[in-house]
């Protein structure tokens, strides 16, 4: 555990490469939760103070304001906490790399699109090679000069950044935290009981094509969303399981807005 006299390396630096910034993450959340918080966060701030002014500095009557605005600054979700993103925001992180944690996508539909796209063999999971592609492909969108080891190193960083159990892979909570939606449309309506316009508000959304029914792929970002809702854990093993019992209920594929009742009201997911 970090302490005030074991001060991380790399802080005084003028840029980290993807690996330096990671052994800087795993100093400070020595709990291993995924967040910097409480007396790690002090200690992050204390010591980020330090290095910056290149003199260590006592924590004196200015230190709880100095913290707050730091907080009010960086921490975007205000929960009192700093997460990977946030930091790779207060750090003079190397611009590639930093594009890593920029990405949002619109609505869970975009999520699952892309989830399709990159797992490449249907596993359930986004596997080392499948990441590669992945972040080649984002860097190449934003017009990022890179090379193959620069390139497994991101890879590799992201993969230990993200693969919350170990075992080498993304599953599907894991790879939403590396690619957030920006908006849980169904936060917006809280319990399971929905007046009639609520409800053809969720129809709507998540009919993207405007067929006037839900098809799998729709479906799929909806109970995604319902299941972050829900605080569930998730994975594309229940995902497909929830999925494949819901479409029982519809009409050769197409849910329908009377089925679409049925599993909003009466069947929150397990």
């Amino acid at each position: 555990m970090p302490g005030p006299c074991q001060q991380a390396p790399y802080l005084h630096f003028a840029e980290l490469t993807a690996s330096q910034f990671l052994d800087i993450w795993k100093h400070y959340d020595s709990d291993g939760n995924g967040y910097i918080e409480g007396k790690e966060l002090e200690n992050f701030f204390q010591e980020l103070e330090s290095a910056r002014k290149g003199a260590g500095e006592s924590k004196n009557s200015n230190f709880a304001e100095k913290m707050k605005e730091f907080m009010q600054k960086y921490d975007k979700n205000a929960d009192g906490k700093i997460e990977m993103a946030e930091l790779a925001q207060i750090l003079p992180t190397e611009e590639n790399f930093l594009l890593c944690f920029r990405q949002h996508v619109g609505s869970s539909a975009e999520f699952m699109e892309a989830w399709r796209k990159y797992d490449t063999d249907r596993s359930g999971y986004i596997e080392a090679n499948e990441l590669k592609g992945f972040l080649s492909d984002l860097l190449k969108k934003a017009n990022r000069p890179y090379d193959e080891p620069k390139l497994q190193e991101y890879t590799q960083t992201i993969l230990r950044m993200f693969d919350m159990n170990g075992d080498g892979k993304l599953g599907l909570s894991e790879m939403s935290r590396l690619l957030p939606v920006q908006e849980n449309f169904l936060l917006k309506f809280q319990g399971m009981k929905l007046a009639s316009e609520e409800f053809n508000a969720i129809f709507a959304f998540y009919d993207k094509d405007g067929s006037g029914f839900i098809d799998e792929n729709e479906l799929d970002a909806l109970l995604k969303d319902l299941y972050e809702k829900n605080k569930k854990e998730m994975n594309i093993q229940h995902l497909t399981s929830y999925r494949k019992n819901i479409m029982n209920l519809s009409d050769g594929g197409k849910l329908y807005r009377k089925e679409l009742e049925i599993v909003l009201c009466n069947e929150p997911p397990m």
